[in-house]
C-alpha cells in the first residue's frame, strides 16, 4: 500500500512553490512489471532486492531535483518539478523506460522489469495531492489497458476513444491547418525561416491545443498519419516561396516514426512532388530521440542529413539527455528550450548556462535557436551572446501558413525577409 503521508506532503509543498512561481510539475506513478514474478520464482529476499534495485534505477534516471517515493510492492511515485509541458515529462518517461531495458541484476539468472507510467500535470490535472495522485493512477490504468508504456491523464470529457476517431478523420480528410511561426536571425534582423505547426478545431470540442492532440497522436497509431499530413501541408505552402534565398521550413518529427520504414523516402518523394529543395527543410526532433531508440534515430537522421536536410534538436536543456549523446547526432542546429530562455533575464546562473550552450554549439559547428523569446530585453541578451536565431511571440506569433506566404510574397523579392516584421498583435 502507498504510504500517502510523506508523498502527499511533498506534493503539497511542490504545489505551493509552483503556485508562487507560476510554474508546473508532474506527478508520475510508475509500476515495474516483473517484480512480483521475481518474488514468486526466487523468494521474498530476492524479491526485496529486486524492488530496491528498481528504486535505484529510477533514482539514477531522474534529476537531483526530482523526488522518488515507494508507492507499493511494485510501484513508485515521482514528483518532477519544472515540467512546463508534456514534452518535458515525455523525456523523463523515456529515460525511465530505457533504464529497464537491460536486466536489473548481474547474476546468472537475469531479473527483468518493465516500467509503465501514468502522468498527471499540475495545475491542469489537479491542484492538490489527492487529485494529482488519483489522476496519475487513472492514467496508469489507461496505459496498461492500451498496452502502452505511458499515458497522460485525460479528463472525462475528452475520452481517448472519441478523440482518436475524430482526430483520425480530421487527418484523413485534411481538416487540420498548417500554421507558420517565424524564426528570426538575431544578428541580421531578418526572417530566416519558419516552424510549421499543426492546428485542429474539433467539431465536438472546438479548438484543441497541440499540447493535447500531438502527444495523444504519439501514444497511438496516429503519429505516422499526422507526420505525413504535416510534411505535405508544409511543403504545399513552402512551394511558392522556394525562390526565397535562405528561407527554411522546420517540420517536427516524432522519434516514434523513426522505427517505421520509409520515412526518409516519404519526405524525399514529397520534396520532389512539390519542387522544394532538401536544403530548405529542417527536421526537428526533441531530446527524446536522444534517449529513446538512439541507434534507430541515428540511422534515419544520418540518411536525412546525407540528402541535404537540416537536423535540429528541439527543447534542448531540459536535463534528461546526456550531452554525450549530442556528439553522436548528425545535427546541424540546436534549439534551446524556452524554460531556460524564460529564466535567464532574472537569473544570472541561467544566463551563464545559455551562453555556455551557445558557445558549445558553435564549437561543434551547430547553429543555435532560442525558443520562447518574449521581450526585447531577452532578444538583446541573446544577440549579445552570439545566438544565431530566435523564436517566440515577441518575434512573431504562429499564423495561418497561407497568410505568411501572402505577406512574404507581397514584399520586394530581394528584401522580403528583412522587411517582414514581427506581428505582435
Amino acid at each position: 500500500m502507498m504510504n500517502r503521508e510523506p508523498l502527499f506532503a511533498a506534493i503539497q509543498t511542490q504545489a505551493e512553490l509552483a503556485a508562487a512561481e507560476a510554474s508546473s510539475f508532474a506527478v508520475v506513478i510508475v509500476r515495474v512489471r516483473g517484480l512480483r514474478d521475481i518474488t514468486l520464482r526466487f523468494g521474498y529476499a530476492q524479491g526485496e532486492q529486486a524492488e530496491e534495485r528498481a528504486r535505484v534505477l529510477i533514482e539514477q534516471s531522474v534529476r537531483p531535483v526530482d523526488h522518488v517515493f515507494r508507492a507499493g510492492d511494485d510501484s513508485f511515485a515521482l514528483i518532477l518539478p519544472g515540467m512546463r509541458h508534456q514534452n518535458h515529462t515525455l523525456l523523463a518517461a523515456t529515460r525511465l523506460i530505457r533504464a529497464f531495458e537491460l536486466p536489473m541484476n548481474a547474476g546468472t539468472t537475469p531479473w527483468h522489469g518493465h516500467a509503465i507510467m501514468g502522468i498527471a500535470l499540475y495545475p491542469q490535472d489537479g491542484t492538490d495531492a489527492d487529485a494529482l495522485c488519483r489522476h496519475a493512477e487513472m492514467a496508469l490504468d489507461e496505459a496498461m489497458r492500451r498496452g502502452d508504456q505511458f499515458a497522460f491523464y485525460q479528463p472525462q470529457d475528452k475520452q481517448v476513444e472519441i478523440v482518436h476517431e475524430e482526430l483520425r478523420d480530421a487527418i484523413d480528410t485534411n481538416r487540420l491547418r498548417a500554421y507558420f511561426q517565424p524564426v528570426r536571425d538575431l544578428q541580421r534582423h531578418r526572417v530566416a525561416g519558419v516552424e510549421s505547426l499543426a492546428r485542429w478545431t474539433s467539431e465536438q470540442h472546438g479548438d484543441v491545443s497541440p499540447a493535447n492532440f500531438v502527444p495523444f497522436a504519439e501514444q497511438s497509431d496516429l503519429i505516422s498519419a499526422l507526420t505525413r499530413w504535416s510534411i505535405n501541408a508544409t511543403l504545399r505552402h513552402a512551394a511558392p516561396l522556394r525562390g526565397a534565398p535562405g528561407l527554411t521550413f522546420a517540420i517536427n518529427f516524432s522519434p516514434r516514426v523513426f522505427s517505421k520504414s520509409g520515412i526518409v523516402e516519404q519526405l524525399m518523394d514529397a520534396l520532389d512532388i512539390w519542387g522544394v529543395p532538401p536544403t530548405s527543410i529542417i527536421a526537428e526532433v526533441t531530446e527524446t530521440a536522444l534517449v529513446n531508440d538512439l541507434e534507430s534515430s541515428l540511422r534515419v537522421l544520418a540518411r536525412l542529413r546525407d540528402r541535404g536536410v537540416g537536423i535540429a534538436i528541439d527543447d534542448f536543456g531540459t536535463g534528461y539527455a546526456s550531452i554525450a549523446y549530442l556528439r553522436k547526432f548528425p545535427a546541424t542546429e540546436l534549439k534551446i528550450d524556452q524554460s531556460l530562455i524564460a529564466d535567464m533575464r532574472d537569473d544570472v546562473q541561467t544566463a551563464k548556462l545559455v551562453r555556455a550552450i551557445v558557445n558549445m554549439s558553435h564549437h561543434m559547428d551547430l547553429t543555435v535557436v532560442a525558443e520562447g523569446v518574449e521581450d526585447q530585453v531577452t532578444q538583446d541578451l541573446l544577440a549579445d551572446m552570439g545566438c544565431d536565431y530566435g523564436q517566440g511571440y515577441h518575434l512573431g506569433r504562429p499564423e495561418p501558413a497561407a497568410d505568411f506566404v501572402a505577406r512574404f510574397k507581397a514584399m520586394p523579392t530581394l528584401s522580403a525577409s528583412e522587411q517582414l516584421r514581427p506581428d505582435n498583435t
